[in-house]
């Protein structure tokens, strides 16, 4: 027998079909909408003593950012909020603790407001190959960054230290192809966060290609230049690189340094490194403590890291010898002398 079929039931059997995959297809936009946001930080804590120098009341440190309390200290706790949107976004980057004090110390509203804010920027993606970035965000030179899950080593090197950390103002990332890149910003005089007084602006440049970078900074008559970047030597060996000169107008002070990172892949969650760091300061920049006439010191800093990764926790012993070429530093004794041995064992949780 023939079964006959409305055309009244054939309209509503497509409706609901229509309906059902217009539902699903709004679902997932909709999953595809949320994914845009994301949410990510991390947070650590570290153990540092001194082998050849006093601990407690008395103790010293590197004369690098970061990881200089002894015993057991707090790093920080990082917040990270950003928007991936087609063409516009925002990443909102906050930080809590000693290691994100230190790391926004020439905000002028700290004292004020408590300031918390690491980097806090809007960017817009104009075509496929230029992107304008407007806020305050981390600086673009240099080997190592504030964040410690995104450093191999746990302390920080001379040459970050007294380079850049942060900078407010726009810039606009090129991409012009064949792993060519190019950069140039306008900004608040180096690490001035806000309440620019000075009437001084900062420019920038940078010029990459495949994965190394030559960057530029001329801020308030210092003018930085600063070559950033590596090479995989082999699939389980890497070797960054880092080199950089400033000099100050006037007589203001200078540096010039360069460091070493090989670092080794020994398995699949343990990689052992060594950065080795030669930095030379001239006319009383003060990062070393220079009492000779003609104001020049310099330090070589070696500090071998292993690096071991259970899940998405990092665990980092390290020991660290400075050697100076002035008495910087103060031995057990409390006299002066030119080195100085320290470990520590840091644990940093990232999501």
């Amino acid at each position: 027998m023939k079964t006959i079929i409305s055309t009244k039931y054939i309209k509503k059997i497509a409706f609901l079909t229509l309906a059902s995959v217009s539902t699903i297809a709004f679902a997932q936009e909709e999953e595809e909408a949320k994914t845009k946001f994301e949410f990510s930080g991390t947070v650590d804590a570290y153990y540092r003593t001194n082998l050849t120098a006093p601990n407690g009341e008395d103790a010293i440190a590197p004369g690098s950012s970061f990881a200089n309390l002894d015993g057991f200290s707090l790093g920080m706790a990082n917040l990270i909020a950003s928007y991936e949107g087609e063409k516009v976004g925002f990443v909102a980057d906050l930080v809590f603790g000693p290691r994100g004090t230190d790391a926004i110390f020439a905000s002028p509203m700290y004292s004020a407001t408590g300031d918390i804010v690491n980097q806090l920027y809007v960017y817009w993606n104009v075509s496929e190959d230029v992107t304008l970035t407007f806020g305050n965000f981390n600086t673009f030179l240099g080997y190592e960054v504030i964040s410690p899950a995104a450093n191999f080593n746990y302390s920080t090197s001379y040459l970050f230290s007294y380079g850049p950390f942060s900078h407010t103002g726009l810039k606009a990332d090129f991409d012009l192809g064949n792993d060519w890149s190019a950069m140039l910003a306008v900004m608040n005089p180096t690490d001035l966060t806000e309440l620019n007084g000075t009437g001084d602006y900062a420019v920038g440049a940078q010029l990459g290609y495949s994965g190394q970078f030559l960057n530029f900074l001329y801020s308030q008559g210092g003018f930085e230049i600063d070559y950033t970047g590596g090479f995989d030597v082999t699939e389980d060996f890497f070797l960054g690189i880092n080199a950089a000169h400033f000099s100050q107008e006037d007589d203001g002070g200078s540096f010039t340094g360069v460091a070493l990172y090989p670092q080794l892949a020994t398995s699949d969650n343990f990689t052992i490194g060594l950065r080795g760091e030669y930095f030379m300061e001239g006319d009383f920049f003060g990062a070393i403590g220079a009492s000779d006439a003609d104001g020049d010191a310099s330090v070589l800093a070696l500090t071998l890291t292993g690096s071991a990764t259970i899940g998405d926790l990092i665990l980092k012993p390290e020991i660290r010898l400075d050697s100076a070429s002035e008495d910087a530093f103060i031995d057990n004794d409390a006299d002066p002398t030119s080195s100085l041995a320290s470990v520590l064992f840091a644990a940093i949780y990232s999501f």
